[in-house]
């Protein structure tokens, strides 16, 4: 399951006009599991309303006016105590302000003074407001009482200058939740190495041999080793994804410069996930100029590149802290036996062998038909599943090995 299911998250919206963000980051979070519970402050009701966030949450959004009902005593209480996390977006440079100093004159004021759980806030404002030191001092103040912050980002600001102050998309908010969520996983204080996507292994200036590996699986490893509580570097060619917000990218586009980002970065890894689809074969004499049609087929030689996990393999007596090595076998054929011979050979503890050959499993395509083998002979056959899910169950067994 993903770490939003189930999730109890408190929404606090103010008065800026990116309010209207928060009701798609609300429905975003509540179509992947979460129950979000919203506080509106006056301001905000200005720019949206109470009734937006109960159609897309299905459950009640409060407003000050609850603050003075029959269960005021008790009500920011009971939303604080309750709440995993507080998120405040938009957050105005008002609002700030108010939970640096502790002032509690509104019903989102005094739940914060009452949370339980932690508090992730991302600044809406202009850019000026932004970085005007009374504003810088209230962030300073925050960061030292632990309060999160995602953003601002640069951008085009409502009144039309640019700068930092933007609030971030709903997209890379939720990917801060994710973090923040995931700070005491079973992971943490854990450093977790996946790789992602093909290799390019250039002809010439212009053309080079790759593969169908859209990235899409390795990025699902990284994103459920950070939802674990990880810190991940994430090692990777360039794949157009957007990249798991907390995650370090390492971008390659040789095996070559896999191979070397891989061996740095194990050197302070506690496990290695090698799920990019890497070169078998390099061109032997790379072009120093295009080839070009009009001097005929020109004839161009194969040879063997780097094999990663095999240089992985042979270092693992000097890289101490290294104790868990995943990999894959995408096979067209043999499956079980090309990735039993493979997990053998490379000394791996976890191999996901990856059967392409099917039409909805495998490169481009949002699911995968997997089955683990383990060093100790065990077998695991998983159903087809969604990459996102193929990889919770992968970094499960990878933590399972390192616990």
């Amino acid at each position: 399951m993903s770490i939003l299911t189930g999730a109890r998250i408190l929404l606090g919206v103010t008065g800026s006009i990116a309010a209207y963000k928060a009701a798609d980051l609300a429905s975003r979070l509540t179509q992947q599991g979460a129950m979000v519970d919203v506080i509106l402050t006056q301001g905000a009701e200005k720019f949206i309303t109470p009734l937006t966030f109960q159609s897309v949450s299905g459950r009640k959004a409060y407003t000050d006016a609850d603050l003075w009902g029959g269960q005021a005593h008790v009500l920011h209480v009971g939303l604080g105590h309750s709440a995993e996390l507080l998120v405040i977006a938009p957050c105005t440079a008002n609002t700030l302000f108010r939970l640096a100093h502790g002032q509690a004159d509104n019903l989102l004021g005094v739940t914060a003074l009452a949370m339980n759980g932690a508090t992730l806030v991302a600044p809406a404002m202009d850019a000026g407001m932004y970085e005007h030191p009374a504003t810088q001092e209230n962030v300073r103040i925050l960061h030292e009482r632990g309060v999160l912050f995602a953003g601002p980002a640069e951008g085009r600001m409502a009144s039309g200058l640019s700068g930092r102050g933007r609030m971030l998309e709903p997209l890379e908010i939720i990917g801060h939740i994710r973090l923040a969520l995931a700070r005491k996983g079973r992971l943490s204080g854990k450093r977790v190495v996946v790789t992602a996507g093909g290799t390019q292994e250039p002809i010439d200036p212009v053309r080079y041999i790759t593969n169908r590996s859209s990235g899409k699986q390795g990025y699902a490893l990284a994103q459920a080793a950070l939802d674990a509580g990880a810190q991940v570097r994430l090692v990777t060619h360039p794949t157009g994804l957007p990249a798991p917000v907390g995650a370090e990218v390492v971008e390659v586009r040789t095996t070559a410069e896999m191979l070397a980002a891989v061996l740095e970065a194990c050197q302070e890894a506690d496990a290695l996930i090698m799920a990019a689809a890497v070169a078998d074969f390099r061109v032997a004499q790379v072009s120093e100029h295009k080839l070009k049609k009009r001097d005929g087929l020109p004839r161009v030689e194969l040879v063997a590149a780097d094999d990663i996990l095999a240089n992985v393999a042979q270092m693992r007596e000097k890289l101490a802290r290294l104790r868990v090595v995943a990999g894959f076998a995408a096979e067209s054929r043999d499956l079980l036996q090309n990735a039993g011979d493979k997990l053998k050979s490379k000394r791996l503890d976890l191999i996901a062998a990856n059967d392409i050959s099917a039409v909805d499993a495998g490169f481009a395509v949002d699911t995968n038909r997997i089955t683990l083998l383990f060093a100790d002979g065990r077998q695991e056959p998983l159903p087809l599943m969604g990459k996102d899910d193929a990889a919770e169950t992968i970094v499960s067994r990878v933590t399972a090995l390192l616990e």
